[in-house]
């Protein structure tokens, strides 16, 4: 047992840590090597709930690879934990259930595999027949699920860790999934299209794909249209923003809804509430944008080497340029931001808030190494003790590169 001020001195001492990102000093940097093909996604499968006692800290990762294999990794000593044996098809998503500490994959051919945290062992599979699969767990009552968004534009929901199949929808006729996400509140569902031109947005009510009755489950279509990509706002929890490319011009457009469902006496409705519409300066600019949300109505974008916040009303509140090639994926919680790039370096920023608005403190760079062995960071993911980034090699295999912070 510990005392709070006791996990209060160690939680300062880290969060000041990672903060400075003074090498040696702060953290220990370690390269982590086994897979034969392109790391294609990682995630945490430990939780950030860490237990600060005796100075032990213990931090997990998972790994899909097109070489076939799922693989765990231990972060503080850099070493493999487990790896399945290789597939027959390569691997192209993975996410976590750290609260069951089982890790899913999805392969070329649409095969869902559930593979056990701890030991590797695999405990289901179910096939969607799909060349691609975009995957989204979320918990409803204390019971996990799964929500698979397929090429063919269906929708599986299935339990976890059994993969018994609970319901299956037909979200968009002969269109692809390729935007997948679920809200804060785990009561909706929000699918995307970026081929059709056409209702390319829809959201879906989680209470009918996990009790399934006879007529079509609630739903609504988002009045937007040629979606770009989605995001949702951590502290707000049925607030969505899509960004969609104007019908008449070259312009990037951001459009904020709130999602409701409104019961009368004879059937229930979606309504889906327009908070903010603005129209992001500079035309399309780099047309490979992240977004991100974070609080209630702050809204990061990656543009290229820039990392932009606005907020939900459109006023831009600060630009970075600390990158010197296009940013390749951003990690955002409650305490930091962290970026990844082609110039083979992670970038970790800080919250702060002065005057009830989110505003950024740019902190340093993690190096990953050396352009001549290296091409750059791909990914990268943060818990409360560690960073860890995918990076690519120039012979086209991908390492994990783990920053351990020191306690």
């Amino acid at each position: 047992m510990q005392t709070w001020k006791e996990y209060y001195l160690h939680r300062s001492k880290l969060d000041h840590q990672m903060a400075s990102g003074r090498p040696c000093s702060d953290y220990t940097c370690r390269a982590m090597r086994g897979h034969k093909g392109e790391i294609v996604a990682m995630a945490y499968l430990s939780d950030n709930e860490h237990v600060f006692g005796a100075g032990k800290l213990s931090s997990a990762v998972c790994t899909a690879s097109t070489d076939g294999t799922v693989r765990a990794w231990q972060v503080q000593e850099g070493i493999q934990i487990w790896s399945s044996p290789p597939q027959e098809v390569p691997l192209v998503k993975l996410i976590t259930v750290p609260q069951y500490k089982v890790a899913v994959s999805t392969d070329a051919r649409g095969t869902i595999k559930v593979w056990h945290g701890e030991t590797g062992e695999e405990l289901a599979a179910f096939s969607t027949s799909s060349s691609s699969c975009s995957l989204v767990p979320y918990c409803v009552n204390k019971q996990p699920f799964l929500s698979a968004a397929t090429a063919g534009g269906a929708i599986y929901t299935l339990e976890v860790p059994n993969l018994k199949q609970v319901s299956r929808i037909a979200a968009f006729q002969n269109s692809s999934i390729d935007l997948f996400v679920c809200s804060p509140d785990k009561q909706w569902l929000i699918a995307g299209s970026t081929e059709t031109a056409d209702t390319s947005v829809k959201v879906f009510y989680t209470d009918c794909l996990i009790s399934p009755k006879d007529e079509p489950p609630l739903s609504s279509s988002l009045p937007v249209n040629k979606c770009v990509t989605i995001c949702c706002f951590p502290k707000a929890p049925a607030r969505v923003a899509v960004m969609h490319k104007d019908y008449m011009s070259a312009e990037m457009n951001i459009t904020v809804f709130d999602l409701a469902v409104r019961k009368s006496k004879y059937k229930m409705e979606v309504l889906a509430q327009q908070v903010a519409n603005f129209t992001l300066p500079g035309g399309t600019g780099n047309p490979a944008v992240l977004m991100e949300g974070y609080g209630q109505e702050t809204i990061l974008l990656a543009c290229g080497s820039d990392l932009k916040l606005y907020s939900v009303s459109g006023t831009q509140l600060e630009v970075f340029q600390d990158h010197k090639d296009a940013i390749t994926s951003v990690w955002v919680d409650s305490f930091r931001v962290v970026t990844s790039s082609w110039d083979l370096s992670l970038r970790v920023y800080t919250w702060k808030k002065a005057n009830k608005i989110s505003s950024l403190t740019s902190c340093y760079h993690l190096l990953g190494g050396s352009h001549r062995w290296s091409r750059g960071f791909t990914a990268v993911a943060c818990d409360n003790v560690s960073i860890v980034g995918v990076v690519t090699e120039s012979d086209e295999t991908s390492i994990l590169r783990a920053y351990s912070f020191n306690l």
